[in-house]
């Protein structure tokens, strides 16, 4: 018989979470903590990713690290801890991401590089910097975040969502460059989650109403519901997924426009 509850165990586990100090990055790094991993939690924020992981301490065992996502050289400095300390990563999870508004047409060419080097070129090196080591332990689990807006758009998220669809590629193409040794690569897909980079669409009641009215649930997502995602990709349970973007949009994508206006009707009996 298999142990059904133990797939989903992460005790002893060594896991990296870069962007740990909101949102949806810290809602992973919760969740893998509260499995039983052992959590390096790394932001650009030293403060957030401190906090985070004194959170995790209180029940489990988690450090932090102090990292620019953007940063080939910190990333790969990061890589390098986690080795240094354990001998090696079981699971890496990427989340941070920048998105500024604008048509295109108004982008200028050094928002278009910031937001290309956090989102994609980060999404590179992180993929690099973790993969080498995975691959020579001939396992691990790897995580990124890509969007509902790697595969639907609205005016103003043509770049944010080039990136997002660029990362959901790079799994793909990743995950056939490594599964021969053992290593697994996916990406959760949210929608609309309540985080940092959402909050000034919040604010704005009518927007927020419109939003959530997209998805079949009629509300927001919250961090936590991308965590618990994030840690079954990690976990034995998901041994069997790869190249894979998870939805966690609360069925966005799966829609073409608002569930508005039809009539809930029961079955009959």
């Amino acid at each position: 018989m298999i142990n059904y509850p133990e797939l989903f165990n992460l005790r002893g586990k060594i896991a990296v979470v870069l962007g740990a100090a909101s949102g949806i990055g810290q809602a992973s790094a919760h969740a893998l903590g509260a499995m039983g991993a052992h959590v390096l939690c790394a932001d650009r924020d030293s403060d957030g990713a401190r906090a985070t992981a004194e959170q995790i301490s209180a029940n489990g065992v988690a450090t932090w690290m102090q990292t620019d996502a953007a940063s080939g050289a910190d990333i790969a400095a990061l890589a390098d801890k986690a080795l240094a300390e354990h001998g090696r990563i079981d699971i890496a999870v990427s989340t941070p991401a920048l998105n500024i508004r604008k048509l295109i047409v108004d982008y200028t060419e050094e928002e278009f590089d910031q937001v290309m080097n956090l989102n994609l070129k980060g999404a590179f090196h992180f993929m690099r910097s973790f993969g080498r080591p995975m691959i020579k332990q001939g396992s691990g689990s790897m995580i990124l975040c890509s969007s509902m807006r790697a595969v639907t758009i609205e005016p103003g998220l043509g770049i944010y969502a080039a990136t997002k669809a660029g990362i959901a590629q790079m799994v793909k193409a990743f995950s056939a460059e490594v599964g021969s040794y053992g290593v697994r690569v996916n990406a959760v897909m949210p929608s609309i989650i309540e985080t940092r980079l959402t909050a000034p669409l919040k604010e704005k009641q009518d927007i927020y109403n419109t939003y959530a009215g997209h998805t079949v649930l009629n509300r927001w997502g919250q961090p936590s519901e991308v965590g618990a995602a994030v840690a079954f990709l990690a976990s034995d349970a998901a041994s069997y997924i790869s190249g894979s973007s998870l939805s966690v949009d609360a069925g966005w994508t799966a829609i073409d426009g608002p569930p508005t206006g039809l009539t809930q009707t029961r079955p009959s009996e």
